[in-house]
């Protein structure tokens, strides 16, 4: 018999839900509250109450092959990071691929989600949704995917700045913020220093008379490119490094990172510096906030006291007069009002998840809350590992541990995370991007096998085992295998090249210059070396060799 499965949201985790419940024979039902697919990825002028928001402006901050799914790759054409609408028709493209759109109905809301009488023995939930028209239909599924996504309920926290009742001035979440043609010519205050906070701060500055960017802690900034320009996060999530980050100490890494970091700009001269160690809190992404910076058309201060009309008093005792706005990037709580109390109290509570997907004290794994995590890599593969494990679970292909183990499992992970974000329910959603979807995937059966790879494969393995951590690895091997994996890892480079080969650009000659510099810099040292010590001496006793390898080791550093 056919297993029901009803999916909640269609945006991104929504989609690929659905499709790796098709693949496991499943029959997923979709239900969407909008008219249409995308979710946060969707630009709308205006935001609705309950569904992800997003501003004209946004820019992605993982790259294309880090982001798109294991067995579609991105477009070639496709920049490296890409607009919003991109990424959207990306989503589109998916769809349209895979045939999902189908499974989906459009303009219908689900109100709630309840157990059936008889859960402990069918793992059945009972679900009512109402249709545009408020039609209201009860239906009964073997399971439920919740991808409604973790940015829908926005925290505004105006109790925590005394006076500011008295403020006249215009003010609103990230959530509400469209574009900066509002704050022309304005003073503003952007309060929060994450993601958002960052892109919005620069650009509401290149229309505002002022900006200024309130920060309680602080921030770690890195840019979305390393050497050569090619994408960060294809040059920092390897294998190698998430092996580095296992067995080394953690503050070790910290300080070499920040230490580079701090070379490109120094985050105490720009008043950047937090308080926490870059290995114990994700960095901000963003180019252009160091540069703002550095013309005084951004200024950053500490957090707000209090606020006295038009006046913003800072916590250094420092004042801004004449403040015309406030933007709150404050962040979001996540909210699934159509869920038990039982399983989730309200907005605000932590919601404790195995596997940051099942909650461990239901008898029967039916219900995955998927997406609802933070993580220094793209959610989207991520996701998808999700969701292909919860459909080998829900098929009965994969087995839960019992409930104590999978709370110890929980705590253990939450101790981990627990220093670098003290507020216990931020540390639940925390999780290493590569050890993470390599323990799902073993799970799967379908982790990239890298011994065999090298002996088999060179070429395959050395790029799986060196090069970025991209998600076809997961395709390479086991169920859901896919026929294009290998010749997608072998081609990834390609495709972040392909959109900037626009124009016919000469080739540099090749020169020995460098290496004759470096060996004739050495021939120097040595000669300088012997010069200074009897060269008969050396030539005479291999033992003297010992005593001036080390300086001759200094000199040439």
């Amino acid at each position: 018999m056919v297993r029901r499965v009803a999916v909640v949201g269609a945006g991104s985790s929504g989609l690929v839900c659905i499709k790796c419940c098709l693949d496991e024979g499943l029959e997923p039902v979709c239900f969407e509250s909008s008219d249409d697919i995308g979710g946060l990825w969707r630009f709308r002028e205006n935001p609705e109450p309950g569904r992800s928001s997003t501003y004209r402006s946004l820019v992605v901050n993982t790259s294309k092959e880090m982001m798109c799914f294991s067995d579609f790759p991105m477009p070639a054409h496709f920049p490296s990071y890409m607009h919003n609408s991109q990424l959207l028709q990306y989503l589109r493209l998916y769809a349209a691929h895979f045939d999902l759109l189908r499974h989906i109905r459009f303009q219908t809301t689900v109100l709630s989600v309840k157990q059936r009488p008889d859960f402990s023995s069918s793992g059945q939930w009972e679900i009512v949704t109402e249709s545009r028209d408020g039609h209201r239909e009860q239906q009964i599924f073997d399971a439920v995917l919740v991808c409604s996504g973790q940015y829908t309920s926005p925290v505004t926290p105006l109790k925590d700045f005394p006076g500011f009742e008295t403020f006249r001035g215009q003010y609103c979440h990230s959530w509400e913020y469209k574009d900066p043609e509002p704050y022309q010519g304005k003073k503003v205050v952007v309060v929060g220093i994450g993601n958002s906070g960052g892109d919005i701060a620069v650009e509401i500055s290149r229309a505002a008379k002022q900006t200024l960017l309130s920060t309680r802690q602080g921030t770690w900034v890195m840019g979305r490119t390393s050497s050569r320009g090619l994408p960060m996060d294809m040059s920092v999530i390897t294998r190698p490094v998430a092996l580095l980050t296992a067995v080394l100490p953690r503050h070790l890494l910290s300080w070499v990172i920040e230490r580079s970091l701090n070379q490109k700009y120094d985050h105490q001269l720009y008043g950047l510096m937090p308080r926490h160690r870059i290995m114990d809190h994700r960095p901000l992404i963003n180019d252009e906030l160091p540069v703002r910076i550095l013309t005084g058309l951004l200024v950053m201060k500490p957090n707000i006291r209090e606020f006295q009309g038009s006046t913003v008093v800072f916590e250094d005792g420092t004042t801004e007069e004449q403040v015309d706005a406030v933007v709150f990037c404050t962040g979001y709580n996540y909210a699934f009002p159509f869920l038990p109390s039982s399983i989730f109290p309200g907005p605000g509570h932590e919601l404790t998840l195995y596997k940051h997907v099942f909650p461990p004290w239901i008898e029967c794994p039916t219900l995955a809350i998927l997406g609802l995590f933070q993580v220094i890599g793209s959610m989207m593969p991520a996701v998808e590992m999700q969701a292909r494990w919860v459909a080998r679970v829900i098929t009965g292909f994969i087995q839960l541990p019992p409930k104590e183990k999978m709370l110890k499992d929980i705590e253990k992970e939450r101790k981990r995370f627990i220093k670098g974000h003290p507020c216990p329910r931020v540390a639940a959603l925390q999780l290493d991007y590569v050890p993470y979807l390599d323990d799902l995937a073993g799970q799967l059966g379908v982790r990239p096998k890298l011994l065999r790879l090298l002996l088999r494969d060179p070429r395959l393995g050395l790029s799986v085992l060196l090069g970025p951590c991209t998600p076809y690895q997961y395709r390479l091997y086991g169920p859901g295998q896919w026929a294009g994996a290998r010749q997608a890892i072998l081609t990834q480079w390609e495709r972040v090249a392909q959109p900037m080969k626009t124009r016919a650009v000469p080739e540099l000659p090749s020169s020995r210059l460098p290496l004759l510099l470096a060996l004739s810099g050495a021939a120097l040292v040595v000669a300088a070396v012997c010069a200074r010590n009897n060269l008969q001496d050396l030539l005479a006793s291999p033992s003297n060799w010992r005593m001036y390898v080390p300086k001759l080791f200094l000199h040439m550093v």
